[in-house]
């Protein structure tokens, strides 16, 4: 009797360390870019149920945070996605922000799951709504602010929010290069297609910069994605070379760059007098950009913090594997169960 009440109590003492319950809620913060991600699988990932009906957005952002969680092992998932009118700020600043952005007309589907972009576009409707059921079912705190854009809120959940002391490590799940910036000794971000973690070592190899420095590659540069026009003349080597003080571990702010073209402008390398004469553009890339003091009202910087507090969702797991009978997803998951208890089980014990 003894040497089975050993056994057990080892087998309990085992499993407390594999959850590592010294650790606590906000210890280890994964944050997902909601939109991000579910467009990048949805035009991806060819998957489809036992109907021949495309699931590949709900599923592939399923499985691909179902994979993040298995390997970085976080006390928390937060996905972000953008609010109804969240780009209404920008837009007051650039007319053109985000114009001309539409779903990807090519599509990476079998041959004979082709379908037209109208109804493609009903596709990643259905899968949308689709997935917030799912969501609903796993322990994961879903935020979604009308005139916020996700940028903005998972910046102030980064800088802001999860700063407190027990907050060890913040994750950012995103495609989007703007979260760079964000990059310290405690934030890192998971750049998905490129199965890359990027934290300060990363950014200066990748870029020759830190990631104090990396919203000055950004004004450059600009954001063929957001419509963004970067400044003319301007690429990332003639960065590096001709604004050489931009690599030192320090912040380097728009005006040292100015001051620098300004004794420099009589040279006879023209890109100074360049620089000066986009100066507006300069500044206005900044404040489209800048993702380190968010420009929004005082209480949306509380709706935030409040979502943020409460408890995930209630871990149903049965609710999900009904959904998932529904869906008829059994190839896509093949041993539902096993994926549950391996993903998101110690991720609720918190």
């Amino acid at each position: 009797m003894k040497s089975k009440y050993s056994e057990l109590f080892k087998q309990l003492q085992n499993e407390q360390s594999i959850l590592n319950l010294d650790r606590q809620r906000d210890t280890d913060v994964l944050i997902v870019d909601g939109l991000n991600s579910f467009i990048r699988v949805f035009s991806a990932v060819p998957i489809v149920n036992d109907d021949g009906d495309h699931i590949g957005g709900t599923f592939g952002f399923i499985r691909s945070i179902g994979a993040i969680v298995r390997q970085f092992k976080p006390t928390r998932l937060v996905i972000v996605f953008d609010g109804k009118g969240g780009s209404a700020r920008r837009r007051k600043m650039h007319s053109g922000y985000k114009e001309g952005r539409s779903l990807p007309t090519r599509f990476n589907r079998f041959e004979d799951t082709e379908q037209t972009v109208e109804q493609e576009i009903q596709s990643l409707q259905r899968q949308f709504g689709r997935l917030a059921e799912y969501l609903n079912c796993l322990p994961v705190t879903v935020i979604s602010i009308d005139n916020i854009e996700a940028d903005d809120v998972i910046s102030y959940l980064a800088t802001d929010v999860f700063v407190k002391e027990e907050t060890k490590k913040v994750t950012i799940m995103s495609d989007d290069k703007d979260f760079l910036q964000l990059i310290d000794d405690r934030v890192c971000v998971w750049r998905p297609v490129e199965k890359k973690l990027y934290g300060r070592n990363e950014m200066v190899e990748r870029f020759g910069m830190h990631p104090e420095n990396f919203i000055l590659y950004k004004i450059f540069i600009g954001d063929n994605s957001d419509n963004i026009p970067g400044i003319k003349g301007v690429g990332h080597k003639t960065l590096l070379n001709k604004f050489p003080f931009i690599t030192e571990q320090r912040k380097v702010d728009i005006d040292e760059i100015l001051q620098h073209c300004e004794a420099n402008k009589d040279s006879k390398y023209a890109i100074y007098k360049s620089v000066l004469e986009q100066k507006a553009g300069m500044e206005l890339n900044y404040r489209l950009m800048q993702l380190h003091n968010v420009d929004i009202a005082g209480n949306y910087k509380t709706m935030i913090m409040d979502m943020a507090g409460r408890p995930s969702n209630t871990y149903d797991k049965n609710a999900f594997k009904q959904l998932f009978m529904l869906d008829k997803a059994y190839t896509v998951i093949p041993n539902v169960d096993s994926w549950l208890q391996n993903t998101f089980s110690n991720l609720a014990a918190y």
